[in-house]
């Protein structure tokens, strides 16, 4: 495995940064982190990071990635960086609707200061972008057939390609669409090293879900919660989702994710300037009629999870599941942990850190 020597990982205490800065602590490399700790679990996950840094090789800088002077100070001090991951911004559907603002700050205006910083202070470093599968907006255009517990797009049975027509239908997808597109623009017009990895669904340990983040994680509580509360004896409180329930996202777990951008680094030229649909694929993809059932079973309930129906999400898509072949053409890289394991493992983590 080739590593970076110096390595930024801006959100680096948020959930898929604090994995990748684990990873790459312990593979040898010095590691900044940038992380505002807007997010519950921030603190945890920094704390958690520390603990792993036998060799001293962790810098942390608590700061908001909009702030242009602070992002340049980083650069300049702990910098050249040979492996930028782009991880911070706002990352909550919900949020950009309540605080628009602030979450174009953080998203459009946090990326613009971290691209100039890179081609300004590092520009042999390879930027890792994560992305979002919002950026395609909500999809109603596409035909669709409704199952019992699922939707499906016939027209697109190994789910979406990098094809797909953007279209930024929220204020979360303007931001994140926007970012994306800088960053794919600062390889064509100033050769920056950039790659865009737009997710699907990422869930596993050190993600401390909420209602409008993090669904996996968010629903194996819930029903944690609700098997507690049967194996007492008390009355199960119902917890609500969004729509009919049978939205559908192919997921994609955290050790697969880190393997992702670690084969990145390690095929670098390659990368640059392409962009990625990243999830599980059509293989581990699940609706959230389906999920309850899957969770229903590893809990091992007599009965049905107990929810109730609210309006659907606004901008929210009946179906997304990301084609992987130009990754696995391209990278040589697939998912390894299943949909069902995955869930063994969320499961597990929920239970013991008490989320």
């Amino acid at each position: 495995m080739t590593v970076p020597q110096n390595l930024l990982v801006t959100g680096g205490c948020g959930f898929l940064g604090s994995n990748i800065a684990s990873h790459f602590l312990e593979a040898g490399a010095t590691v900044t982190v940038i992380d505002a700790l807007f997010r519950t679990g921030g603190e945890a996950n920094l704390a958690w990071l520390r603990s792993k840094d036998a060799r001293n090789a962790l810098t942390f800088v608590h700061g908001d990635l909009a702030d242009e002077q602070m992002v340049g100070d980083v650069f300049r001090k702990q910098g050249p960086f040979d492996y930028v991951c782009h991880l911070g911004g706002q990352v909550a559907m919900t949020t950009s609707l309540s605080d628009p603002s602030r979450d174009m700050k953080t998203n459009v205006v946090g990326t613009f200061n971290v691209l100039e910083a890179v081609r300004h202070f590092s520009p042999e470093a390879l930027m890792a972008y994560s992305s979002t599968n919002k950026v395609y907006g909500d999809l109603e255009e596409l035909d669709y057939v409704e199952g019992e517990d699922r939707y499906g797009v016939p027209s697109h049975q190994e789910g979406f390609d990098e094809s797909l027509r953007l279209d930024f239908a929220s204020p979360y997808g303007c931001s994140k669409g926007a970012a994306d597109q800088y960053v794919r623009d600062w390889y064509r017009n100033f050769g920056v090293k950039t790659v865009v990895f737009r997710h699907s669904s990422i869930f596993g340990g050190r993600q401390f879900s909420s209602f409008d983040q993090g669904w996996i994680g968010w629903f194996c509580t819930q029903a944690q919660k609700q098997a507690d509360a049967m194996a007492r004896g008390e009355n199960i409180e119902p917890f609500t989702i969004a729509g009919n329930g049978k939205q559908v996202r192919d997921v994609l777990h955290a050790e697969d994710l880190v393997r992702l951008y670690s084969t990145a680094f390690e095929r670098r030229d390659a990368v640059a300037g392409e962009i990625f649909n990243i999830g599980g694929g059509i293989k581990n993809s699940l609706s959230l009629l389906e999920l309850f059932k899957a969770l229903q079973a590893k809990l091992q309930l007599d009965h049905p999870l107990k929810f109730e129906r609210l309006p659907p999400r606004q901008s929210d898509q009946k179906f997304f599941v990301a084609d992987i072949t130009k990754a696995s053409d391209v990278l040589g890289w697939e998912p390894t942990v299943s949909c069902d394991e995955g869930l063994s493992r969320m499961l597990n983590w929920v239970t013991q850190n008490g989320v």
